[in-house]
């Protein structure tokens, strides 16, 4: 079996790549059991200096790195940039840490000497999605790596060449064979894999249909997990907000990676006061986009990853328009190669239509318009999803207060768009998964926490 890598912008063959059999399939997960039973013995010192040389790789062929992603997937080469560099920040970020992180805790018992223990479990797969192919995988692969884990890759199977160069990035900074793996498979053979005795817990960002699929298989070998799936996040925009700032931000969360990013604002619920106002700037700023070649400096918005994400997409705007929703921008597929799609928003929007109930995977803006802040609240918070959130508002205070105590996400920002950063947690509730990735509590997920006692 072969796995193509094809330009979403020009529908060109750009590689092809053969499938692991069986039997090879097997002989690396055993290669990445014997890297571990080595790698979890390493200082963390020594693991820290091949992490730091892992971030000198990237800052230095970023350029090569961002060409592949943008080829596979459409995103703007500055884009692609922009995500490699990010890579870069994860791995130095966990290289000065994960020793902090990751050391003993005295406990006072009635022990002689009682403690926390943090230790690695094993080899774990990671199942991983093609609209961050890079920053997905790093941002899992450096906590897992610097814990003394080994790591197996499944990547999407339309950025094979990412998933390549994700190995070689690793082994041209010194990592030991074995360390990460890249599985060339196709999805059915990902079962067997986390069947594997070898493999001791599975993590994977995806739809929450991949999601239930993997935490069943890994359930049914009781085996850990991590799951960042899908999310619908809404932007509320209240009566005291800063319109100009706010339609500004909320563009440029819609239209970020061509749309296609878990945390993109996806839904933007706007007090009916300032509804007018802001939909006019909002307009204005969604205008803006430059629709084309995604190496061409001037582009904003390069196509969607894949011909059938914008059926899908095109199929969302359509079924809401015929249920009663409004366009008032975009909406249409426009003529010639390529999986463009157009910057679009919809208005009018009521339960029942797919642009209410789902995900909208693409630069397409659910506009909704409702009475005071309780409403707008209370809208946010109708959906199964639950990954991230944001409140525009002059009063910080008031700001907060929302973010904290009233949206059900697992991020919620004030006057800003929501994103990861190493530093603080990231992941989701409902069906938007469960778990922690990045800081101290996402290293912690893939380790045995281990009590030690002595009398």
């Amino acid at each position: 079996m072969t796995i193509e890598a094809i330009n979403p912008a020009t529908e060109e063959v750009l590689d092809t790549y053969e499938a692991l059999d069986n039997g090879q399939l097997k002989g690396r997960i055993n290669k990445a059991h014997q890297a571990f039973r080595n790698w979890k013995k390493v200082p963390f010192e020594e693991r820290a200096r091949l992490m730091m040389a892992v971030a000198a790789e990237l800052e230095k062929n970023a350029d090569e790195y961002a060409e592949i992603a943008s080829r596979e997937m459409g995103k703007t080469f500055s884009s692609a940039v922009a995500e490699v560099k990010k890579c870069a920040w994860v791995c130095e970020y966990y290289a000065q840490e994960a020793a902090v992180f990751l050391s003993d805790e005295m406990i006072e018992t009635d022990a002689r000497k009682s403690y926390i223990s943090y230790q690695p479990l094993g080899v774990v797969l990671a199942v991983m999605p093609w609209n961050y192919p890079y920053w997905q995988v790093f941002r899992f692969a450096a906590p897992a790596l610097m814990a003394g884990n080994t790591a197996l890759l499944k990547h999407a199977s339309n950025v094979p060449g990412c998933a390549q160069a994700i190995e070689r990035i690793f082994r041209r900074a010194g990592f030991p064979e074995g360390s990460l793996t890249n599985l060339h498979i196709p999805s059915d053979m990902v079962k067997s894999v986390i069947e594997d005795r070898f493999v001791r817990a599975v993590t994977l960002t995806g739809s929450e249909k991949a999601g239930s699929i993997v935490a069943s298989q890994a359930g049914a070998q009781i085996k850990k997990t991590v799951l960042e799936l899908g999310g619908s996040d809404p932007y509320i925009i209240l009566d005291d907000a800063d319109l100009d700032q706010a339609a500004a931000i909320c563009a440029e969360g819609r239209l970020k990676n061509n749309g296609q990013s878990c945390i993109g604002a996806k839904r933007f619920i706007i007090v009916e006061s300032v509804y007018d106002s802001f939909l006019e700037k909002f307009k204005s700023q969604m205008s803006e986009a430059v629709m084309g070649d995604p190496f061409d400096e001037k582009t904003t918005l390069g196509p969607l990853a894949r011909p059938d994400l914008r059926e899908t997409l095109h199929r969302q705007v359509s079924k809401s328009i015929e249920k009663g929703a409004k366009c008032i921008m975009g909406g249409e597929i426009p003529n010639g190669p390529g999986a463009y799609y157009p910057a679009t928003i919809l208005t009018d929007i009521k339960p029942g239509m797919p642009a209410y109930e789902e995900e909208l995977f693409g630069p397409v803006a659910a506009v909704f318009k409702v009475k005071d802040e309780a409403a707008a609240i209370e809208l946010a918070n109708d959906t199964d999803f639950g990954l991230g959130a944001a409140v525009f508002t002059k009063n910080l205070a008031r700001g907060e207060r929302i973010a904290k105590e009233d949206i059900e996400a697992g991020s919620c920002f004030v006057n800003d768009m929501v994103n990861s950063d190493p530093r603080l947690p990231f992941g989701g509730i409902g069906i938007s998964g469960y778990g922690r990735e990045l800081s101290a509590l996402g290293i912690r997920e893939f380790v045995n926490i281990k009590t030690v006692s002595i009398a």
